[in-house]
């Protein structure tokens, strides 16, 4: 089953294990995390043992843990992935992110499956599609507005499928599963966990008379995603889990993003607990902090809320996609080992080690490493700085250039130290038997467990100070998941108990239900499929399918599409083709969009600048427009040396799956 209607799930991203459990104990409710192969991070793998290791923490709270699986196989890697997920199932994970429908086709555990965004879930009709053939949870396109969410949400079921969202993080300029640049001029696939992320490289913008439109900017680079201020708006259109990006991030990043949404929620959630439709969160415990969560202390590159709320003109991070930091001051004066600044905030400190930056003449951000920094005597809120670097290496730094902070060393130190504490809450009542004692345990789940001692009948002396002192040895709960609610001794306060004794019994108590916790644990079951196979939306399918192996051919197939072209990776799109599609337009960013024209005098019906060249080095790429749906195409082909380089991979390990163009079946035949 997905999610209960009035669950909001926090998931967060987890690198490695160790970075999993401290997302559980900052407020996640679930972590996704890489398995040992076939995720889209490569390099963000995980064995079998540490992913185990996670979930038995994440059990303890009752939250849950997903494997991403989402990059799209080979033939060859059918069978491999389907050993890897059975071992994954054993290992108690409890659902698969998958992108490769092919997967649907194999004779998997019922472990439950989420569709990854990769699968590029943009109408009502795809997200009911992936719903009706299984998918428990839907991780929608990152592009689309609140209008477009509800839409989807009204066109499923909510007790079947849950509605996810990234809503922090870094953003993808692509409809995720939708690129192909990376492919095409490295034969690195985003698609196989490969990105070599030409988004983020400088570009010459050209128009089609050879005239510059923009020098060397990061037209196709994106700010960083921020839903902080549309968490209560998201959940009215239907989101119900609440994804953080970042499973190459550091502890630091999960730590303090995952306990700024943490907050967020639970704000939510006590607002609406009494109203008609009150929420509640998707696992157990509430958090406290040792800190104060901001995001802006993490790597950034500024922060866009992107189009929930409609198109917008400030979306990208054109001047550099490094971490601009937040202002902090200027320089004062610069001297020939160092550099003296003044804070806005006279309460600033500055560290030995911070980063700092600032922009040059050319609009390029320059990084300035402190080694030490030192408070200028007598003069509240100046600092003289030594940089790392020698100060020749530091260009255009005058008197009155803004200086940034993008690494706070006190803060970072603050994160590396333990900084959260998640506790279950528990009411405990200490009671009578015939042979001694009993201390009875309810958790906030209503899970109970009991403990029982052998105890002598012996009246206390002081009836209200024994009463505390039991009260005050049961709470005692230390480095337990629980806190005590309430602790009932009325039925015992007339009698003296050694503390030793009620030391044993809460331990064994607690023992007790943390192990009825564990057994209560109910794993999510993958959902039927509707029988008869439903349709799929459309009856053909291009590259843009990403289907790579047969599996995959044979489950559109299944669904009633009669022409299935194979993946890019193929190699079987020999001419230019669209190596991205996005809603980011270039044209709309540079005020060359003709519906901004439209109206405006003397411009109106003037401006086409179609098509764009972005040029970087060698690098040339097409930009076409299609304003109907308000998208952009970044038009290009393939190179040379990559497709030698794939006729040289399959001379040693061939392909059994298209190495022709599959071609249409007869009329009426769904095989």
């Amino acid at each position: 089953m997905a999610l209960y209607p009035h669950q909001l799930e926090l998931l967060s991203p987890a690198r490695d294990a160790d970075i999993g459990i401290e997302a559980v104990n900052h407020g996640a409710d679930a972590v996704y995390i890489g398995g040992p192969a076939f995720g889209a991070r490569a390099t963000a793998a995980n064995d079998i043992p540490d992913i185990e290791r996670l979930v038995r923490h994440a059990r303890r709270f009752h939250a849950r843990v997903f494997v991403t699986l989402n990059t799209i196989l080979r033939d060859d890697e059918l069978e491999g992935a389907r050993r890897q997920i059975i071992r994954l199932h054993e290992a108690g994970v409890d659902a698969l992110i998958i992108q490769d429908m092919g997967l649907l086709e194999l004779d998997l555990p019922p472990i439950q499956l989420h569709a990854s965004t990769q699968t590029d879930i943009r109408t009502p009709e795809k997200a009911r599609f992936l719903q009706d053939v299984g998918l428990n949870q839907i991780v929608l396109a990152r592009e689309l507005t609140l209008q477009q969410i509800a839409a989807i949400r009204a066109a499923t079921d909510p007790a079947r499928c849950t509605i996810e969202f990234f809503v922090h993080g870094a953003l993808c300029v692509a409809y995720s599963g939708q690129c192909y640049i990376s492919h095409a001029h490295t034969g690195r696939s985003a698609n196989r966990g490969d990105c070599s992320q030409a988004c983020r490289l400088p570009y010459q913008v050209v128009d089609d008379k050879g005239r510059f439109v923009a020098h060397d900017k990061h037209v196709l680079s994106m700010k960083d995603n921020n839903q902080s201020a549309n968490i209560a708006a998201l959940v009215d259109a239907g989101v119900r889990s609440f994804k953080i990006e970042g499973r190459y991030k550091d502890m630091g990043y999960v730590k303090n993003i995952t306990a700024h949404y943490r907050l967020l929620l639970d704000e939510l959630i006590e607002a609406r607990e009494s109203g008609k439709d009150p929420l509640a969160r998707a696992s157990s415990g509430r958090t406290t902090f040792s800190f104060t969560p901001d995001p802006d202390q993490n790597f950034n590159r500024e922060f866009t809320d992107y189009f929930v709320g409609g198109r917008k003109d400030d979306i990208g991070a054109f001047d550099s996609p490094k971490n601009p930091g937040q202002a902090i001051g200027w320089v004062t004066k610069v001297h020939p080992d160092s550099v003296e600044l003044e804070t806005s905030d006279p309460a600033t400190v500055l560290h030995n080690g911070d980063g700092l930056c600032y922009y040059d003449l050319q609009k390029e951000l320059v990084g300035l490493q402190l080694n030490r920094a030192e408070p200028v005597t007598g003069q509240i809120g100046r600092w003289r700085v030594f940089p790392k670097d020698a100060m020749a290496s530091l260009r255009d730094l005058r008197k009155g250039t803004e200086v940034n902070r993008n690494r706070d060393v006190a803060w970072v130190r603050t994160l590396e130290k333990k900084s959260s504490d998640r506790r279950i809450g528990v009411w405990m009542a200490l009671v009578p038997t015939a042979g001694g004692l009993a201390l009875e345990l309810t958790d906030e789940d209503g899970l109970t467990a009991r403990a029982v001692a052998a105890v002598p009948d012996e009246a206390a002396q002081d009836t209200a100070r024994n009463a505390e002192q039991q009260q005050a040895a049961l709470g005692k709960l230390g480095t337990s998941i629980f806190i005590a609610r309430n602790t009932d001794t009325a039925l015992t306060s007339g009698r003296f108990v050694p503390a030793s004794t009620l030391n044993v019994l809460r331990r064994d108590a607690v023992a007790a239900l943390e192990a009825a916790r564990q057994a209560a644990w109910v794993k999510p079951q993958r959902a039927p499929a509707v029988e008869p196979p439903v349709a799929f939306p459309e009856d053909t399918l291009t590259y843009l399918a990403n289907v790579y192996n047969q599996k995959a051919r044979d489950f559109y197939a299944k669904h009633g599409v009669k022409v299935i072209a194979a993946a890019y990776e193929s190699h079987e799109e020999d001419g230019e083709v669209s190596l991205m599609i996005t809603k980011h337009c270039v044209r709309f960013s540079l005020s060359l969009c003709p519906k901004q024209a439209k109206g405006v005098t003397g411009v109106q019906g003037t401006i086409r600048a179609e098509p764009l060249t972005l040029v970087n080095g060698k690098e040339k790429l097409t930009l076409r427009f299609d304003c109907k749906p308000c998208e952009m195409h970044v038009v290009g082909r393939m190179k040379t040396a990559v497709k030698e380089q794939r006729k040289l991979e399959l001379a040693e390990q061939p392909l059994q799956f298209y190495r022709t163009r599959p071609l249409p079946k007869a009329k009426g035949s769904l095989a």
